[in-house]
């Protein structure tokens, strides 16, 4: 959301090529986001690309939902991939970040980490919860290091931010083997 395209450029671009899969939901209209996903991908040391259903979460590939399109995490094996798919609009956006929070909770559980950034409104918190509630470590961007310190915010009332950290911090926390410390 508000904020959100330069604050995933900054996370990603710090990452080097191995580093954990990451899937991103960014409030994009349909068309901008493999705009978005090319131009990172030249930045960047990881692939970054917009997902297409059935696409595998592999290290040192980041995938971003496409614009207009709902994505889902699912187990495939001993494997995750993603699904996307049409639906009405949750928390008002397309693609929504509670419908690929809550799938992650159910397919990933505590072997999962989520992250909500800078963005205006409430989509994510309710997902960010479930995550949390599955036993994943669950970070919110604080407030002096957001655009908007909106979707955090929120996820931070219902008590599903497991820690609050700053833009900065939050490669190191995606690269960290320990997620509990």
């Amino acid at each position: 959301s508000t904020g959100g395209t330069q604050a995933l450029e900054y996370v990603l671009s710090a990452l080097p090529r191995v580093c954990p899969g990451i899937i991103i939901v960014q409030h994009m209209p349909e068309k901008f986001t493999a705009a978005f996903a090319d131009r990172l991908n030249k930045v960047c040391q990881i692939e970054v690309r917009e997902a297409k259903h059935g696409d595998r979460v592999i290290p040192g590939r980041a995938l971003i939902a496409p614009g207009g399109r709902h994505m889902l995490l699912k187990r495939s094996g001993a494997q995750y991939v993603v699904d996307i798919i049409d639906g009405p609009p949750v928390c008002r956006h397309k693609p929504s970040v509670d419908v690929l929070f809550r799938s992650t909770a159910r397919a990933a559980g505590a072997n999962a980490t989520g992250i909500i950034m800078t963005g205006m409104g409430d989509d994510g918190a309710r997902g960010l919860r479930e995550m949390h509630e599955a036993g994943a470590l669950t970070l919110g961007q604080d407030e002096a290091s957001c655009v908007v310190y909106g979707m955090p915010k929120e996820a931070k009332k219902l008590d599903a931010v497991s820690k609050e950290i700053s833009l900065e911090q939050i490669p190191a926390y995606i690269l960290r083997g320990d997620h509990r410390s």
